[in-house]
């Protein structure tokens, strides 16, 4: 398939947004022959995942995608075959105007925020406001049958199994990272927002029987972390030493580096929804921390996706699981959560490995949205 696609993507969340549309970008373009547009408003955000980009250019190529600065000042250009709007941002005026100037209406999508909310399934796919004769349709990302699925590029699971199944190649990413963790440690990130609860949970960590080595991606969790050391100053290359707890600060790494360096770990606790759909690809456990919204809404989503994730799951640890994940988007007391899950880890840690395989198995974001445009024409 041969067809124009401009995604627009407004950065309000630091990565998850910019995140999603530049995995969603260069899929379409290396697995599907598109020619994709990514308007992007925020290119120094944008710059921490793909650090060739200049911020300074107003149009650049990059693997394949034409990348376009999204100024405050819209100049005049043809609208595409397909339009994404990601996450309900808001198109230029001027750039409506010419969807509907077009000789056949474009493909209008809206690309919404993930959920496994029940009534996502009922919602995807159907149309929502028009605006002069085109039509915009709503597009769920998904868990389940029904939805568009999650991103995930071809032959993702097969290089993640051969990685984590390879000693040498996991021991020279680490190493390139800078990372030399004892044999018997347990390996564990940390990518979240600020969370009261940390204090804690690292608390928990240092004073286990049990040595972990704790990789800490720059990121706003940071503070809280520098916070419980009790150091002045904490960057990237900075290692401390609490009592059975290693904790190690990395630079922000590049999406590829990302993927691997979730494979590398036994555990990952992850913020927003790019670093959260990564982590189950790794297909080991996991802690989610949701993006807070108003009135607590997100803790809707958090116990949807609880519900389906922890199907299968004994009744023992599947309320340790639930119990450690509210725990910490409430900024709660982490130590006894910890300490309980950890005593479900064989089971807890074989579901997350068949969590992936299933959801592996069902068709991807990009594939769901080539197959929803050649439907719609």
């Amino acid at each position: 398939m041969k067809a124009s696609w401009d995604i627009f993507c407004s950065v309000v969340d630091n990565y998850g947004d910019i995140g999603v549309t530049w995995r969603l970008a260069r899929q379409l373009v290396a697995e599907h022959r598109c020619a994709v547009r990514l308007w992007v408003d925020d290119l120094r955000a944008f710059e921490r995942l793909c650090p060739p980009i200049d911020v300074a250019l107003p149009q650049q190529w990059q693997e394949g995608v034409d990348v376009r600065h999204w100024p405050a000042e819209w100049s005049p250009v043809a609208a595409a075959d397909v339009v994404i709007a990601a996450f309900a941002c808001q198109l230029p005026p001027a750039y409506m105007e010419a969807m509907a100037e077009r000789e056949r209406a474009p493909l209008w999508l809206n690309l919404d925020y993930l959920s496994a909310e029940a009534w996502v399934t009922g919602c995807h796919g159907l149309p929502s406001v028009k605006f002069k004769g085109v039509q915009k349709y709503f597009f769920f990302p998904g868990f389940q049958a029904g939805t568009g699925g999650l991103l995930r590029e071809a032959g993702l699971l097969e290089r993640r199994r051969a990685f984590q199944q390879d000693p040498l190649a996991r021991k020279g990413f680490l190493a390139g990272l800078g990372v030399f963790a004892a044999p018997d440690a347990r390996l564990m990130s940390l990518f979240a927002y600020e969370n009261a609860g940390l204090a804690s949970w690292l608390e928990a960590l240092a004073a286990d029987s049990r040595a972990t080595h704790l990789l800490v991606p720059e990121g706003r969790i940071l503070g809280d972390v520098q916070n419980w050391l009790g150091v002045e100053v904490l960057a990237a290359g900075a290692v401390q030493v609490r009592g059975a707890l290693t904790v190690q600060v990395l630079p922000f790494v590049r999406q590829e580096e990302y993927d691997q360096f979730l494979w590398s770990c036994d555990f990952n606790a992850v913020r927003g929804e790019d670093s959260f759909v990564r982590a189950q690809w790794a297909g080991r456990p996991m802690l989610w921390h949701i993006y807070q919204q108003d009135e607590d809404i997100h803790l809707d989503k958090l116990d949807a996706f609880l519900e389906l994730y922890t199907q299968g799951l004994s009744p023992e640890a599947k309320a340790a699981l639930i119990d450690l994940w509210r725990a910490w988007n409430a900024g709660g007391e982490m130590a006894q959560g910890w300490k309980k899950l950890l005593e479900h880890w064989p089971e807890v840690a074989a579901h997350a490995e068949k969590w992936c395989l299933e959801q592996g198995s069902q068709p991807d974001l990009a594939a769901a949205l080539v197959q929803f445009y050649l439907n719609w024409i």
